[in-house]
This record gives C-alpha cells, sequence and structure tokens, in this order.
C-alpha cells in the first residue's frame, strides 16, 4: 500500500499526505472512560492541547459529552463546555485544525463560529441538521457507522434476553463500508466540500470485538473506497477485550493496531497518546517510502 492518502483540507487547511494524521482526543467531560476527567477543568485543558501539539499532533478533537451513558448534558451545558473553549484554542494555535465531537447542530453552529474546522459526528447523523452546518460554513464532516445504536449507548452491550445476539452482521467488512461509503456520498450533496470529509468504522460502537478484528484485517476495502478513512481505537474495548487489558494497559495494543491500520492507507489517527502515535504513523510511512525506493542494498 502506498504511503499517499485522499487530500483533505479543512476549511482552507490543507494537510499533508505523505503519512497518515493524528487527532489528539481533548475530552471536556468529567466521566471519560479513559482519562476519567482530567481535561475537564478549563486551565487542564488548554494544557493538554498545547501538549499534544508539542508531541506533534496534527487536530486536536474536542469533546464535551461522553460517548456512551451518563448524567444528562443539554445543549447548554455542552455549548458552556466547549464553545469558549475552542475560541481560545483557536487564538492559541491559529494553525491547528480543530475538531469538536459533536451530533448537536446548535453546538456545531457555535463551535464553527468560534472557529473550527472539522465536526465530528460519532452518532451517525443523529440529528440531521448538523451536516447542513458543516455545508454552510465550509468545515468538514466525519460521517461515522454505529450499526443503530441510539445516542450516548454504552459501546457493544451486552446481550439480553431480547437482543442475545447483538450486533449481527452478514458481512461486517462489506456493510460498514457499504454504509460509510453511501453516507459520504450523500454529505458531498449536501454540500460539504469533498476534501473535508472523513469516514470513521467506529470500533465498538455497534460492533463486537470480533467485528473490530475483522475490519482491521480487511482495512484496505475501506481505504480502497477513495474516501480518508479515521481510525478510532485508541485503548478502546477492541484492544482491552483481545488483549486482556485494562484502559492504561492498552497502549501496545493500540499502536499494533495503529500500525496494521497505517500500513492498509489510513488517514487520520484519533489518539490519547499522541506522541507515540505520530511515532508509528511516521515509521510506517518511513518503511513504505523505503519499499517504494526498493531500500538499502544487502551488504
Amino acid at each position: 500500500m502506498t504511503s499517499h492518502r485522499p487530500e483533505m483540507v479543512f476549511r482552507g487547511r490543507r494537510m499533508p499526505g505523505d503519512r497518515a494524521l493524528v487527532m489528539a482526543i481533548v475530552n471536556r467531560t468529567p466521566d471519560s472512560f479513559y482519562d476519567k476527567g482530567a481535561t475537564f477543568a478549563d486551565t487542564a485543558a488548554l494544557e493538554a492541547v498545547d501538549r499534544a501539539v508539542a508531541a506533534g499532533a496534527d487536530i486536536v478533537d474536542i469533546g464535551g459529552v461522553k460517548a456512551g451513558e451518563g448524567p444528562e448534558v443539554d445543549v447548554d451545558e455542552e455549548s458552556r463546555r466547549v464553545v469558549p473553549f475552542v475560541a481560545e484554542v483557536r487564538h492559541r494555535h491559529p494553525d491547528l485544525v480543530i475538531s469538536v465531537d459533536t451530533w448537536r447542530h446548535e453546538v456545531g453552529r457555535q463551535v464553527c463560529e468560534a472557529g473550527a474546522d472539522l465536526l465530528n459526528d460519532t452518532w451517525a447523523g443523529a440529528d440531521p441538521k448538523l451536516v447542513e452546518v458543516a455545508a454552510e460554513f465550509g468545515a468538514g464532516y466525519v460521517c461515522s457507522h454505529v450499526g443503530g445504536m441510539p445516542v450516548r449507548t454504552d459501546p457493544y452491550p451486552a446481550p439480553t434476553p431480547e437482543r442475545p445476539f447483538w450486533p449481527r452482521y452478514d458481512d461486517v467488512v462489506a456493510e460498514v463500508t457499504a454504509e460509510l461509503t453511501e453516507a459520504a456520498s450523500r454529505t458531498v450533496a449536501a454540500g460539504v466540500p469533498r476534501g473535508g470529509i472523513l469516514v470513521d468504522p467506529t470500533f465498538d460502537f455497534g460492533k463486537s470485538t470480533r467485528h473490530g478484528l475483522e475490519l482491521l484485517r480487511h482495512f484496505d476495502r475501506l481505504t480502497e473506497t477513495g474516501w480518508p478513512v479515521l481510525v478510532a481505537l485508541s485503548n478502546k474495548d477492541l484492544i482491552g477485550e483481545t488483549l486482556d487489558v485494562e484502559p492504561q494497559d492498552r497502549l501496545a495494543g493500540t499502536l499494533a493496531a495503529t500500525a496494521i491500520a497505517a500500513k492498509a492507507g489510513a488517514a487520520v489517527f484519533r489518539a490519547h497518546n499522541v506522541r507515540e502515535t505520530r511515532e508509528a504513523v511516521e515509521a510506517v510511512a518511513a518503511l513504505d517510502q523505503k519499499k517504494e525506493q526498493g531500500g538499502h542494498p544487502v551488504a
């Protein structure tokens, strides 16, 4: 697989195409599954952004609501957590690509006005007006796949008598690929710039660990669609269940999966561990380049 990736441009910010990009995670939530609220406070969150940029992040993804189940966070509270923060990050880092993880069009509009470049819709169009906001501002947009899960449902819920084998796919790779391709085409038709669209198979959400491993084994089928693929598997249950380790011990497994997806042409990696992820994708890019050039002669 060549190291070249599809061109990506987010509100005029053209991204490098010779390697995968790193999207740092900054959660403005008190109940994140991984950091347990370490960047909920303003100062801690701003310091996290500064560290991520220094470590080589190309994009910073800011979220104000925990993805899974938890206390209610209404539009006003989500806006309070992220909108002024986006404005401050834009002031401190004028060239940084800022992404906001939200499914609500009201929040999307406010963060675009504050300087966000990319709307990371992790709930697959639950609010259809969000894509309209991206089109209006010329912002980027992430099309995700969650297998029909409602907003703020815990990832891969345990089976119940009513849903003993859920989630179920005849061919998870084919079905996820088809749904994401269709979603990306609809997003273009809605007016979002083609170069700003990413597709995300959304590991864990609406998929078991077995499904996630199958997607990774055949990741080239996603990248061969021509749409830039966002990979968000950092320290997730896919890694934890595969290796039987807790969230704080999933870095090695995350980087192994990162290398596999990068080799298959993934475009962006959403990551907690920025420096390590940046080094992993740069190593894959360098090895690909060496292979294309024939490498060094054997002594």
